[in-house]
């Protein structure tokens, strides 16, 4: 038996706007954006005997705020190319998007919010569409490696604003 007392309310925390309730995200709805899987060189391509391909991995994340009704939008695109001894064996290119609710968030930490926590919750279905993409391309199910969103986004930051003070 748990020792928490599942009937609490949960203790509100102050965020820098003056609201009273927490920080809050919430995925109104998921959808595919843009799909598309090019296996230029079927059947040929799908030797299985020889050497494992060579894979790139694309991942971007975009943001856009929907005034009209104070959503979000969130979209994250997964691509991975295979080639195999310079030659194409397949292209996988996806646009997974996702519809937030944000609550008491502070306007400084929005822009984290939108481009780490959204595309985690997102990550899981776009991975699994991948690998089924890849799967009904004739391929073993190609599965992405997680991702480290906070990675990317502080990176991507850095490049745009250069380092941070007495950092090297």
């Amino acid at each position: 038996m748990s020792d928490i007392d599942q009937g609490a309310p949960p203790t509100p925390s102050k965020v820098g706007n003056g609201d009273s309730t927490p920080p809050g995200v919430r995925v109104l709805a998921q959808f595919i954006r843009d799909l598309s899987f090019e296996n230029p060189r079927a059947p040929d391509s799908l030797n299985l005997g020889a050497s494992p391909p060579q894979m790139d991995i694309g991942v971007e994340m975009n943001a856009r705020n929907r005034p009209e009704d104070g959503y979000f939008e969130v979209d994250l695109k997964l691509t991975a190319t295979a080639q195999r001894d310079g030659s194409p064996v397949f292209h996988c290119e996806l646009v997974y998007g996702g519809l937030f609710q944000i609550t008491s968030v502070a306007d400084s930490d929005m822009e984290m919010v939108l481009m780490t926590e959204c595309p985690r919750f997102l990550f899981p279905f776009a991975r699994h569409i991948i690998a089924e993409m890849s799967s009904q391309g004739g391929f073993p199910p190609f599965m992405l490696d997680p991702i480290d969103f906070t990675g990317i986004y502080m990176q991507q930051r850095s490049q745009v604003q250069g380092p941070v003070e007495g950092t090297a």
